[in-house]
């Protein structure tokens, strides 16, 4: 693969993450109590998830310039394993043996596509 192949595959790689970072904003907002409907939907926690989801959008839409179509679904699917971890980590969530198997499907993929 050439230089520029890594350089878009690494865009896509890091729009995954914020997007995934954005999913944690917003389940964050989405756990607190607030007075009124419109707070939930206009507070920094969800106004700033959705500014990280449009920047990922872009940065997918620049990825796609130079890498191929095929490789795409394959880097966007390391979003499983960044939200996983995010999960365990931040909201302490419990990793039970079908989600593990899940991840191994999905490394196990992404190394065949990588290798293959």
């Amino acid at each position: 693969m050439s230089n520029s192949v890594f350089f878009y595959a690494f865009l896509l790689l890091f729009g995954t993450f914020i997007a995934s970072v954005s999913q944690v904003l917003l389940k964050k907002s989405a756990g607190k109590h607030y007075d009124n409907p419109l707070k939930e939907y206009l507070n920094p926690l969800v106004i700033g998830a959705y500014a990280i989801f449009i920047a990922s959008t872009f940065l997918s839409i620049l990825a796609y310039r130079g890498i191929p179509l095929s490789m795409g679904p394959i880097l966007e699917a390391t979003g499983y394993l960044y939200i996983t971890l995010f999960g365990v980590r931040i909201f302490k969530e419990k990793l039970d043996s079908k989600r593990l198997a899940a991840l191994a499907l999905i490394i196990v993929g992404i190394a065949v596509y990588s290798f293959g």
